[in-house]
């Protein structure tokens, strides 16, 4: 009987492709899922845990996706300074008004891993609060997502 070693992918082997979504109208926790799940690179057969397989993702007009409930005025971000009496909190719809990217870029964080692969992942995504970006260049291809979460080009 012949015996078969389990082919896994190499670092050689990887190249990330570029993605762009549109984030109009779309819920924040489902596209953050989608977008983490394209970073990790599971949508592809190649996909191999301890190797950054994902692709690269722009997220256009981050600033119109969608929050159902009452989360603008329920959800609230906590950091701490450092210093005595130096706890800050921020409601989503204040933190939206600052920066429209961040609590995108930070729900996608949360769902990645926690070391030095799940930031080099999170480099590879890029977020505009607007339509416009800076790398029609690297010729991204136009995505969408179905209910599923599948990815659908076009």
């Amino acid at each position: 009987m012949a015996k078969f070693k389990t082919w896994t992918a190499r670092k050689e082997e990887l190249r990330g492709d570029w993605y762009v979504v549109d984030a109009t109208g779309q819920p924040l926790g489902r596209l953050a899922s989608n977008v983490a799940k394209i970073l990790k690179g599971k949508h592809k057969p190649t996909y191999t845990p301890h190797l950054n397989t994902g692709d690269h993702v722009i997220v256009v007009n981050a600033s119109r996706a969608l929050v159902t409930g009452n989360k603008l005025d329920g959800k609230v971000y906590t950091r701490y300074t450092g210093y005595p009496s130096g706890l800050r909190t921020r409601t989503l719809r204040k933190q939206w008004e600052v920066d429209p990217t961040w609590p995108l870029k930070n729900a996608v964080r949360g769902m990645l891993q926690n070391n030095t692969l799940g930031r080099q992942m999170l480099g590879r995504l890029r977020v505009y609060g607007g339509p416009e970006h800076e790398h029609q260049a690297q010729r991204p291809k136009a995505i969408t997502f179905n209910q599923k979460g599948d990815i659908q080009v076009g």
